[in-house]
């Protein structure tokens, strides 16, 4: 008998279940009842939770990139709205940035947007390799921001138990001073840290990796990116 459900239907629902339940208590025995199936059924389109979780990535990524690819005007541009992209749609799902790190993506239609992205650093002179590792290391500081940030506010305007700055700072007493007065920092005002430290990750790019100058582009008329 044909499955009575498709892959798209199935994401979905646990999309909409994160954030009632968190990726912790996200099971394929709850996504099934929330699709009124037997959790049986499931196995048709994911052999396992992890499967789920490549596919649940992916389809976030559909979302996020979705409409036209634009061409940033630089490099700079290219790493900054990219990170500041992928943050505001992990934070669009409770645990979001914990589903989305360590997962296989599904199909190549992000390729459009990183061909854009990797095109940007090609016009500034950037070797392929040094390019990739700039983008590969603002993804790494975004997704692990996001991390630290979802694991004290896991649902927004609530503040997780055990996240509190000054019961930490008072914990940890007058004896340390510096690492007590660190609380604010740890637990506080993600918008600003989160802007400095990818700007941190650009100028780092600047100075170590930049090339002096960009490769002279060929004359005559060049084809744009397609949207």
């Amino acid at each position: 008998m044909p499955p009575k459900l498709d892959r798209a239907q199935v994401v979905d629902a646990a999309l909409r279940l994160l954030d009632e339940t968190g990726l912790d208590g996200l099971t394929l025995r709850r996504i099934a009842t929330e699709l009124d199936v037997k959790a049986p059924a499931l196995y048709w389109h994911f052999a396992n939770k992890q499967a789920l979780l490549d596919e649940m990535a992916t389809e976030m990524l559909r979302r996020m990139s979705a409409g036209p690819v634009g061409v940033p005007a630089s490099w700079q541009e290219a790493i900054v709205l990219t990170c500041r992209t992928l943050r505001g749609a992990l934070l669009g799902y409770r645990d979001g940035a914990k589903v989305f790190s360590g997962t296989r993506l599904t199909d190549y239609g992000h390729s459009e947007g990183q061909q854009a992205l990797l095109a940007a650093f090609h016009r500034a002179g950037f070797e392929l390799a040094d390019a990739v590792l700039v983008l590969t290391t603002a993804y790494a500081f975004t997704i692990g921001f996001v991390i630290e940030e979802q694991a004290v506010h896991p649902v927004p305007g609530e503040r997780a138990h055990g996240y509190d700055p000054d019961r930490r700072a008072a914990a940890i007493g007058p004896g340390h001073p510096l690492a007590a007065a660190a609380s604010q920092e740890l637990f506080g005002d993600f918008e600003r840290r989160f802007e400095r430290g990818l700007a941190i990750v650009v100028a780092g790019a600047e100075v170590s990796l930049r090339p002096a100058s960009p490769p002279q582009e060929p004359s005559g008329p060049s084809t744009p990116l397609a949207p």
